[in-house]
């Protein structure tokens, strides 16, 4: 008597569990920038190759697609993880797993996103008789640069995809926990640059000047009033600047300051809205101080909005995974992914995977030196995926 489909899955899943954690270390000890990710990408790409996939390499840049048909015609779906580390200096603190690459290093996950996708890749593979239609790998170059997604997409990421599917672990939220939402997940990411432009003169007779100094500090005060007096108080968005710069001496009046920020919002109604009141509140408190501004938007990525119905799905498998009481309702988060362009094109749902150690009360976060995983976490996102995956292809 064979297997019930069930028990065959949880012993795939226990068979794969410490290879996902060995990759996962692997990567961590050999990060790559964006666009660089050219040992990962070929880790990748032998790795599917072993499992039977059809792989095709440098798609748009250094990024990998990877093909396994089921046992018949069903529906294909996109299986995303981006593979590119950040310039960060690894910290001294213990952990399974160092950078020996100098200045470059894994602080936000993605050598775990790409571990557990080859993970998910090798047991559907070892159940490719039970499920039908097709099994797509993405594995995405320059998620931090939000550059990887368009132009694997214009190379042909999603040339007949139904679905597309992704996890990001998320060190704020316990090892062994899911979050999934079926609206918006993570925000919008564009910068904004502003250049308030004054007159310069002596320090001491700033009478005969126009000061783009003063003008660019209350340009500052004023934008952090968008969110705070235009946006509804149980809505997310970000107005931050992050860099000034400007002047040469500290008695001399400067010519010319530059403000560089970041928008984050839930939804592209908000988003553009933000977009054009940081742009017109900058113009107005500067030419009100005499000075001019020159505006510059560069867009980012657009929100990370869940399809509903794949987010159930998503929760129903995470229920299987974890249990009820260990799945919630994801709340939206102001970072961006590039996901974002995947799921504006095909329905589906990108969720996140606990991966904080439960007995840690302070936590590096992401984009930190110290960040680390809890790789608990790991077969919680092979699980999680796998069954969302079969749901879609049984």
């Amino acid at each position: 008597m064979s297997p019930e489909p069930t028990d065959r899955l949880d012993a795939e899943l226990v068979r794969v569990a410490g290879r996902v954690v060995e990759t996962r270390r692997d990567l961590h000890r050999h990060p790559e920038l964006a666009q660089q990710e050219r040992r990962t990408a070929e880790v990748a790409a032998e790795r599917c190759r072993e499992l039977g996939f059809a792989v095709r390499s440098g798609v748009g840049g250094t990024g990998v697609l990877a093909d396994i048909q089921g046992s018949g015609a069903g529906p294909t779906v996109l299986y995303r993880a981006d593979m590119d580390a950040l310039p960060i200096q690894e910290g001294d603190g213990a952990r399974p797993a160092r950078s020996e690459v100098p200045g470059v290093m894994h602080a936000c996950g993605h050598d775990g996103h790409v571990a557990i996708a080859l993970g998910v890749g090798e047991v559907m593979a070892g159940l490719r008789d039970g499920w039908r239609g097709t099994l797509r790998l993405c594995f995405q170059p320059a998620e931090e640069h939000a550059s990887g997604a368009l132009p694997m997409i214009a190379d042909g990421a999603l040339k007949g995809v139904d679905h597309a599917l992704g996890l990001h672990l998320w060190t704020p939220l316990d090892a062994g926990r899911v979050a999934v939402t079926g609206g918006s997940l993570f925000g919008s990411a564009d910068e904004f640059r502003i250049a308030v432009r004054g007159t310069g003169g002596h320090g001491g007779l700033p009478h005969l000047s126009v000061d783009p100094v003063v003008a660019a500090a209350h340009v500052v005060v004023a934008l952090q009033t968008l969110v705070a007096r235009e946006v509804a108080p149980d809505r997310s968005a970000v107005v931050s600047v992050g860099l000034i710069q400007g002047g040469q001496a500290h008695n001399v009046i400067a010519r010319e300051v530059e403000l560089r920020g970041t928008v984050r919002a839930p939804d592209q109604e908000l988003r553009e809205r933000l977009m054009r009141r940081v742009e017109e509140v900058a113009r107005a408190v500067a030419t009100g101080l005499r000075a001019e501004v020159e505006f510059e938007m560069v867009a980012g990525c657009p929100p990370v909005v869940n399809d509903p119905a794949s987010a159930e799905v998503v929760r129903r498998a995470a229920v299987e995974a974890v249990g009820e009481a260990s799945v919630e309702v994801a709340r939206p988060i102001t970072v961006g992914d590039d996901i974002a362009y995947f799921l504006e094109r095909v329905s589906g749902c990108y969720f996140l995977v606990g991966a904080g150690d439960p007995a840690t009360a302070v936590r590096p976060p992401h984009h930190h030196a110290d960040f680390d995983i809890d790789e608990r976490a790991l077969p919680v996102g092979v699980s999680t995926s796998t069954r969302a995956l079969l749901a879609w292809l049984r």
